[in-house]
């Protein structure tokens, strides 16, 4: 099994980082680590942050949290081949399956906290050079010749199959088929120069390799842009409609039966719905399940039309296996791109 001694080896000592010092009256379990997906790292910085805090309030103990990011699929791949997590945060259901199906986590996993196990939801928004200079509105501007879209690979990234099921959806929306919809996807693919790994490195992409004319990214990004890049880099297009993503959160069975750190992980899970955790999220553009608090940060989590995966595509685990298994749609699409 990898193991913590082993973390600043597998991804770098920025991966890392303490959340609070340790005390010397510390209990025996006084550390977690969260394996996340990767534009969540301002988020949980602030969560890890605001939990410590309340655990040392109420219990006098001091902890620290330790963070994994990365694309989502490849953390999901990292815990079952033995990273040894405490909590998992990812930004696509199908990688929790994932490690149920591999006795990783629970089976019931979805039934474990509210809200399907997913306390944030977010969206697929556009990010376009300031001013808009292509004047890009709505999904269908992204297949316009000259028009360049970076997007997320779907395979290494849960960003990069969001932004795959939102143009699809998009077509099935408007009233196409799934034949239309195919189509309309594999010209979106053919004005693609550079598939991203992840959705951080999506931002790189277009930033600072300068590529492209639009980021097809999480409404969350729109924060992390605007904190290292600065205000005024980018304008924000919401489309007409676009794919409702759940951001969906599980314990890490093997772990926590070993370090014996269940409690701890279960409190640190159930922090993200309390209101202190659901500001937190609005505060960092993911959008929380209590209402009064989205509500409250409406100027910035805008009301958009979403659809949920089931309407076009039946469910989680039918779209991954239609879609992004090794031979399947996106595979083809990819391929007669050229």
């Amino acid at each position: 099994m990898t193991t913590r001694r082993h973390l600043l080896h597998l991804f770098g000592a920025a991966a890392l980082g303490p959340a609070a010092l340790v005390s010397a009256h510390a209990n025996p379990v006084d550390t977690l680590l969260n394996v996340s997906f990767d534009v969540s790292r301002e988020y949980f910085r602030e969560i890890n942050a605001a939990f410590i805090a309340q655990q040392q309030q109420r219990t006098g103990q001091t902890l620290r949290v330790n963070m994994s990011h990365a694309g989502s699929s490849a953390q999901a791949r990292a815990v079952a081949d033995g990273l040894d997590a405490d909590v998992v945060t990812m930004n696509t259901v199908t990688d929790i399956d994932f490690l149920a199906e591999r006795g990783v986590v629970a089976r019931d996993w979805r039934q474990r906290l509210p809200h399907n196990a997913s306390p944030t939801t977010s969206t697929m928004l556009f990010l376009v050079r300031r001013g808009n200079p292509k004047q890009i509105r709505d999904w269908r501007d992204l297949i316009r010749p000259g028009v360049q879209v970076v997007v997320v690979n779907p395979k290494t990234g849960g960003n990069g199959r969001m932004a795959y099921l939102a143009a699809w959806g998009f077509v099935r929306s408007q009233g196409g088929s799934d034949a239309d919809a195919a189509a309309f996807v594999r010209q979106l693919y053919q004005n693609v120069p550079v598939l991203a790994r992840g959705g951080r490195d999506a931002t790189g992409v277009f930033l600072q390799r300068n590529i492209g004319d639009v980021l097809v990214t999480f409404e969350s990004e729109v924060i992390s842009v605007e904190r290292e890049f600065g205000v005024g880099r980018v304008d924000v297009v919401h489309p007409s409609t676009s794919l409702l993503t759940e951001n969906p959160v599980a314990l890490v069975e093997r772990t926590v039966n070993q370090r014996g750190s269940r409690a701890l992980a279960q409190a640190y899970l159930e922090f993200l719905y309390s209101d202190a955790g659901q500001e937190i999220a609005a505060s960092n553009h993911f959008r929380p399940r209590n209402p009064e608090v989205l509500r409250r940060h409406s100027q910035h989590l805008r009301p958009i039309r979403l659809f949920e995966v089931g309407q076009y595509f039946g469910s989680w685990g039918e779209a991954q296996r239609q879609h992004f298994a090794d031979g399947g749609q996106f595979d083809q699409i990819f391929a007669q791109r050229r």
